[in-house]
Parts: C-alpha cells; sequence; structure tokens
C-alpha cells in the first residue's frame, strides 16, 4: 500500500449500498412503461422493468422515430400501432444493438472489425421487409452504417430462371424463383465477402436489388443503376429471407412431404456456406401455420399495386405460394426446434407471431 494513503479501518464486512432511487417519471412515461413490459419481448431481450424505467427517454426517442419512418403521429398512435412500435420494433432493435456491441468489443483498437452479419429468418408476408427497414432507420439514427440484403436480392436473372426451369420440367417448384437452386449463391458469396471489407472511411459499393415486379410479377434482377451504395465503416448487416437457417433433412422425410423437394433438398446442401456461415446473430419470426403465408402474400401484392408496380393477380399469388408451402411443411419443424444452421443461443431471438403479424408469448 503507498505510505501516503490513509490504511482503511477494518470495520467487519462493508455496508450494502442502498437500493439506487427508481428514476422519477411521469405519468406518461410510467403508462408507457408498463405498458412497454407487458410485451412479449422484454424478458427476451434482457430488460426488466427497472431497465426500462432507466432508459424510457430511448425508447420515446426511438419510437418517435419509427413513427415517423411509417409516416403515424407519435403523439396519436392507436393501440395496434404502439404494439407494434413499442412491444416489437423497439425491443428487437436494442437485442440487436446489444449484438453489434459484444460483437466490436471482441476487437481491439484499432483493428479492421468486419460488420455483424444478423439473419432474418421469417416467412414471406410475415412482415420482416418492414421490421429490417425499422431497423436499418434506427441503426442509422444512432450513428451506426447499416446495410440491408434480402435472398431476393441473389434470385437468379429472368432469363437464367428459365434455363433453370427448363432443366428440371414438370418441377413445379423449380418453375418460378423461391425454392433452394434457384439462387445465385457464387454472388451471393461475392457480395457478402465484400460488405465484410467495408471497415474504413471511403470505402463504397452498391449493393444489389432484385425488382419483384417485372416480367409481370415474375421478377428480374434490377438493374445496377439502381442498386443502393453503402459506405464504410460498416456496423451491420441486416439479411432476411424466408428459407434463411433452413437444414438439409433425410431424402426420405422430404419425399414424404413432397416428391419434388428431392431436388430441392440436395440443392440446399450448397446454402449453408453461402449464406448461414457468414450470419453471427439470429432472429426467427415463428408461425403458427404457414396457411397464413396466402393471405399475407395478397396483402404484399395489394400494397405493391398501390404504390404504382404492376403485381400479381389473386390467382397467380395462390399459384405462387403454393411453391413454396412443400418447403415450409418440410423445414420449418426442423428450425424451431434447433435454430438455424449453426446459430448459437446466445445470439438467437425467437419471435411468436400471430396471424396478424403481432408477437405473442410462445
Amino acid at each position: 500500500m503507498d505510505a501516503s494513503l490513509p490504511s482503511c479501518p477494518d470495520n467487519g464486512p462493508p455496508t450494502a449500498s442502498p437500493p439506487r432511487a427508481a428514476p422519477a417519471l411521469s405519468a406518461s412515461e410510467r403508462d408507457l412503461c408498463d405498458f412497454i413490459c407487458s410485451g412479449p419481448l422484454v424478458e427476451r431481450i434482457g430488460y426488466t422493468k427497472e431497465k426500462v424505467a432507466d432508459s424510457i427517454d430511448r425508447w420515446l426517442r426511438c419510437g418517435a422515430q419509427v413513427a415517423r419512418l411509417l409516416r403515424l403521429d407519435e403523439l396519436q398512435l392507436s393501440e395496434a400501432e404502439k404494439a407494434r412500435i413499442y412491444q416489437f420494433y423497439i425491443p428487437v432493435f436494442l437485442w440487436c444493438e446489444d449484438q453489434v456491441i459484444e460483437h466490436r468489443a471482441k476487437y481491439d483498437d484499432g483493428d479492421d472489425i468486419p460488420p455483424l452479419v444478423i439473419g432474418l429468418s421469417a416467412p414471406q408476408g410475415s412482415g420482416k421487409t418492414t421490421l429490417v427497414f425499422a431497423l436499418d432507420h434506427l441503426f442509422q439514427a444512432a450513428g451506426r452504417k447499416s446495410a440491408i440484403l434480402s435472398i431476393d436480392d441473389f434470385y437468379l436473372t429472368s432469363k437464367e430462371q428459365n434455363e433453370l426451369r427448363n432443366r428440371y420440367p414438370g418441377n413445379a417448384l423449380l418453375e418460378l424463383r423461391g425454392n433452394a437452386g434457384s439462387h445465385d449463391l457464387q454472388f451471393s458469396v461475392e457480395t457478402l465477402e465484400s460488405l465484410m471489407k467495408l471497415t474504413k472511411e471511403g470505402i463504397k459499393m452498391k449493393v444489389p436489388r432484385y425488382d419483384k415486379s417485372a416480367f409481370g410479377g415474375r421478377g428480374d434482377r434490377a438493374d445496377p443503376s439502381v442498386w443502393p451504395e453503402v459506405e464504410g465503416p460498416l456496423e451491420v448487416v441486416l439479411f432476411e429471407g424466408w428459407m434463411l437457417g433452413f437444414k438439409p433433412l433425410p431424402n426420405e422425410v422430404v419425399k414424404a412431404v413432397d416428391p419434388q423437394l428431392e431436388v430441392i433438398n440436395k440443392n440446399l446442401e450448397a446454402y449453408y456456406d453461402a449464406w448461414d456461415r457468414f450470419i453471427k446473430s439470429w432472429i426467427v419470426i415463428k408461425i403458427r401455420e404457414p396457411s397464413c403465408v396466402y393471405q399475407w402474400r395478397l396483402q404484399a401484392e395489394i400494397t405493391m399495386k398501390a404504390d404504382g408496380k404492376p403485381g400479381m393477380s389473386d390467382e397467380e399469388v395462390m399459384d405462387f405460394v403454393s411453391r413454396y408451402l412443400s418447403a415450409y411443411h418440410a423445414y420449418l419443424p426442423k428450425l424451431y426446434k434447433e435454430g438455424p444452421n449453426g446459430s448459437k443461443p446466445d445470439h438467437l431471438l425467437v419471435i411468436d407471431i400471430d396471424e396478424g403479424r403481432n408477437p405473442i408469448c410462445g
């Protein structure tokens, strides 16, 4: 001990510090705190009521940002809008940000830190695109550069999709885009590897996009002139898709679901190296019944048409979605039971949703 410092007398074990007083909240802040804590995700992301109260200013700030993004009046939210923002989008964002902070803490000062790739596996129409849109906005508002990717961005071009269909005549699962085999996996690897290198200021790249409205809704890769540009240092990549994390199954299992899945299952073997190995944190949106996808997809097409884009008719939507249902029935049970390919429990957030796309207790 330094002789210049007086020694501390030994008066027995130290007295425990008195508990810290809870922050003084206004009546409206207390109501919001109670509302947030009544949602199904708060405990799952590691928040207590005290922690929510301590950070209520941040919840309010994030809530206002998301409301404005969705063109809602943050002071006049309906119960459904309030639940979507404060019991869904913000809890997921806070979990994602904790994942990013933990990821970056593994590196030393001065290291080139690759962005954290967060995978969002969710059925079509379940709201994953809007969720990712909100997460990206919140990351940008927090000063963290982020990029958005979808598995759709790696679909084969229209010409290549036609060639795939001709190689497997009679297989309805490969007639249109969607199932394993209809993606340019080498293109996805090159894109993800390039994003991993965006660690410094001034480094830029264009991120591919797919135009679902092309060819009457059959789709085609968008022209590179309209691809968005991202710039380093990138901290997070939000990668979403309906079949992210699917694992190949024994051949007899998929044949029992649908014999046409046999080639899909074989194609799926290459997807871990192309996609899942890049993903270090996972969000899985869990649904009770795959048939919900029909209605959700119809709603998505109506929205696309309202935006002035051509889309599929109701009959075409029904036909389109039917080509995915076999994969849902085959692969979702294992995804929900074991988690995505390569996922770890501390880096996996499973969110059960109802038919209205609202989070519920699992």
